[in-house]
């Protein structure tokens, strides 16, 4: 009887009722039935996600992950490098068990799932939402809405886990983390952990971690991140050497050409822009470092005022920009940015259709930037980003001008405050406190 009443308690936070729970899980599911389908049909569906069964399946043969540019288990069709790290692919095991497609269909099952849980505790952690958002109604339509963003289609389509890891960090930095229940806290670090084990690129959140104060966790973070290493080293120490002095320092062609327009990272852009000059890399990294300084106040900033959701996306989104390789599929946290622009809407809504327009004129923007594909309309492949005229970098570089124009727009902001506040004189009516008496 406890057990039932933590699942109905459970569902009502979630979504309010068992019918729209139905809802919320009727899109998942289309895409496993959709999996077995195509199974059944002998079709092919998911690259990337062939290429994590793959990875799991070598580690249980005993077959080197990073020998060849492909893995016996691979598909002919998804003939690619496994490019994460040897930990990841004792993960991806549960995906030897069933056939490549059907794998296909858990992945997005699963990755739809996180998506809606991601929406709902983005609402939740927000720490305002107008009267008309209710976190129930939105957590079932924009788990449907999200879909039409290339960045969640493109990873369902592939296969890929991004929509999963996601939901990895946003638990542990927005939930367990910050948990009033010692006994949930002290779990702390361990999702992100993991996380980074899987792929390298949220070691970003450890560094969030520690600088919003969550220093316990980002410790833990490390350690399990260390301690997953130190696991597949005795399961497979060839792999673990191999990747650590090798293939992550010297074999970056295993990811793909860093120019392409679907790298929306500065080292792509910087790559692009140089025609690959030697010091591409480097000015990359100086720019990233530059941008860094400001990224860090603002995290604090707003985790100081209660923020953490904005936090979280400033690191996010800094995370994808200084990233070496940002496929446009790396984007999924366009998903909670949404979220936190529509709820700085206002409250009430003003009258018209105008009126309401103009006032989701940033939600809109952003929305019709990663649902437009606008990237897959520029010239791109077999060297032709590097014949790209001036105005194309422009929305060839689309998804980077959205955190970067939020950055900007969030300093011009905070600084018209700063100057507002000084140009006010103090009230002679007001009267002073006296030193150590409560305000």
């Amino acid at each position: 009887m406890r057990a039932a009443g933590r699942i109905t308690a459970a569902v009502e936070w979630f979504v309010g009722s068992w019918r729209a729970m139905w809802i919320v899980l009727a899109v998942p599911a289309a895409f496993l039935i959709t999996g077995i389908v195509v199974w059944l049909a002998h079709g092919r569906m998911g690259v990337d996600s062939a290429v994590y069964r793959a990875g799991g399946i070598a580690l249980l043969t005993g077959e080197p992950l990073y020998d060849k540019m492909t893995l016996l288990a691979e598909p002919w069709w998804a003939q690619l490098p496994f490019t994460y790290a040897p930990s990841a692919a004792l993960f991806f095991v549960p995906l030897a068990l069933v056939p490549v497609t059907v794998g296909w269909g858990l992945l997005s099952f699963i990755s739809v799932l996180s998506m809606s849980v991601v929406i709902r505790v983005t609402l939740d952690k927000l720490p305002k939402l107008p009267s008309w958002l209710d976190p129930r109604k939105a957590t079932v339509w924009f788990s449907v809405l999200m879909i039409g963003m290339e960045p969640v289609w493109r990873t369902l389509f592939l296969g890929q886990i991004n929509l999963i890891l996601m939901v990895i960090v946003v638990l542990d930095v927005l939930v367990i983390s910050t948990s009033a229940n010692p006994k949930i806290a002290r779990w702390g670090g361990i999702l992100v952990g993991i996380a980074f084990a899987i792929k390298l690129t949220p070691l970003i959140f450890v560094a969030h971690m520690v600088l919003v104060g969550q220093r316990a966790s980002a410790v833990r973070a490390f350690a399990t991140f260390l301690g997953l290493q130190g696991l597949m080293f005795a399961i497979s120490a060839s792999d673990t050497i191999k990747y650590w002095t090798v293939t992550i320092v010297g074999d970056p062609g295993r990811i793909g050409p860093v120019y392409w327009n679907g790298n929306q990272s500065l080292t792509g852009l910087v790559n692009r822009i140089t025609l690959l000059d030697p010091s591409s890399t480097k000015i990359a990294i100086v720019i990233g470092a530059v941008l860094a300084i400001p990224a860090m106040l603002l995290v604090r900033r707003f985790h100081r005022h209660g923020r953490a959701v904005t936090a979280l996306l400033v690191s996010a989104f800094f995370g994808l920009l200084f990233s070496p390789i940002t496929w446009t599929h790396h984007y999924v946290w366009v998903v909670p940015l949404l979220l936190m622009l529509i709820a700085r809407m206002p409250d009430p809504l003003p009258q018209g259709f105008w009126r309401v327009t103009r006032a989701a004129v940033a939600p809109l923007t952003v929305f019709a930037v990663f649902v437009s594909c606008v990237l897959l309309w520029m010239r791109g492949g077999h060297g032709k980003e590097l014949l790209w005229h001036w105005w194309e970098f422009i929305p060839g570089s689309a998804y980077m001008i959205v955190p970067v124009g939020a950055g900007i727009a969030i300093a011009i902001r905070v600084l018209r405050r700063r100057m507002r506040a000084r140009s006010q004189p103090a009230d002679p009516e007001q009267p002073k406190v006296a030193a150590g008496q409560p305000t």
